[in-house]
């Protein structure tokens, strides 16, 4: 069956809005569309931008099957609505769940009346926060610098605690993966780390590196949080633009490569530690600002994440192409761009 209508959920969020519209230029001969309800700050400003491409949004609520039964037919579901918030998920549990888990649900349920395919975006966050603290070595002499070099991938541990946000996106894939048994439903998981670039808000809830930049920007000060207040956890970084090549080449070759999960980062190629990330900022904004030490860690906090995208470079031949320094040059560009606008969303 040829793909030729796509809708993305979440298609004025930030990985939505761009996957929407790096596949209207590069698959020319599907047609795509939005779905997203609007509700959150900045949805609007981008929502202005999938018009200028002729994207049409559908503005309904992916946790409401009354109004997703209400959508057109489709070949293709890309799957990126979610509340990302890790740190608040256990704040606002009934939100999460209701998104990102009934709302995914809710896909699946379009997706098997369709006959369509799925193409889910999950998280790092599934994996075991336990698991991942065991594994790290510290050398306190160099203040608790991380002495680790471990990828992580498909088979690390994903049973014990993680967020009540990584809890939503685990059972949303086994559940995909149910429907795939039971009913013949087709999918692809990928399983993301950090992801970062331009038309990213430098909020809070909305990923470390636009934050970091955007607090460089305006001269605002920052919080090293946890782990002895030191900066040095490490997180990889994956460009969104790496992250929709990848997609494009996943609907491209669907019929082939199906009924797989991918872990999908930086990994090797892009990462950096705080403290790294702030020498980074200060170099290509020019500002140095305040960074306070806050010893006390966070239950959902990990030192530690660098994906191993081994995988996925088997069966597609891609790799992250961009570096962390590109990732804040671009991120940076826009933000600067766009500044006058993003002051009155933040």
């Amino acid at each position: 069956m040829e793909i030729n209508k796509i809708l993305i959920t979440g298609g004025c969020g930030f990985v939505g809005s761009n996957i929407s519209i790096y596949l209207k230029k590069n698959l020319t001969k599907s047609k795509i569309y939005s779905l997203d309800n609007l509700s959150q700050k900045g949805s609007n400003f981008i929502y202005k931008r999938l018009i200028k491409y002729g994207i049409k949004n559908y503005q309904y609520d992916v946790s409401s099957y009354n109004q997703i039964k209400k959508l057109p037919k489709f070949d293709l579901i890309i799957d990126c609505c979610a509340e990302p918030a890790v740190e608040t998920s256990r704040l606002e549990i009934d939100r999460v769940i209701n998104t990102n888990f009934v709302g995914t649900f809710n896909i699946i349920k379009k997706a098997k009346k369709d006959k369509a395919k799925i193409i889910f975006l999950s998280s790092s966050r599934v994996y075991s926060i336990k698991e991942i603290n065991r594994i790290v070595k510290y050398k306190k002499k160099l203040k608790n610098k991380l002495l680790i070099s471990k990828l992580i991938g498909l088979k690390f541990d994903v049973l014990k605690p993680k967020s009540i946000y990584g809890l939503t996106k685990l059972a949303s894939e086994m559940l995909i993966e149910e429907f795939s048994y039971a009913f013949n439903l087709k999918y692809i998981i990928n399983r993301c780390g950090v992801i970062s670039g331009p038309w990213q808000f430098g909020k809070q809830n909305q990923g470390f590196v636009s934050l970091w930049i955007w607090k460089h920007i305006i001269r605002k000060k920052l919080n090293y949080i946890g782990y002895g207040g030191y900066g040095n956890q490490v997180r990889d970084v994956l460009h969104i633009n790496d992250l929709c090549d990848l997609i494009k080449i996943q609907v491209n070759k669907f019929k082939k490569i199906n009924n797989k999960t991918f872990c999908v980062g930086g990994g090797n190629i892009s990462n950096t530690s705080l403290i790294q990330l702030t020498k980074i900022c200060q170099k290509i904004t020019g500002n140095k600002i305040s960074i306070k030490k806050i010893k006390k860690t966070s239950i959902y906090d990990v030192p530690y994440f660098i994906t191993d995208n081994k995988l996925v470079k088997e069966y597609y031949d891609w790799k992250p192409k961009k570096k962390i320094i590109d990732i804040v040059k671009d991120t940076y560009n826009w933000l600067i761009k766009y500044q006058k606008q993003i002051s009155k969303i933040i």
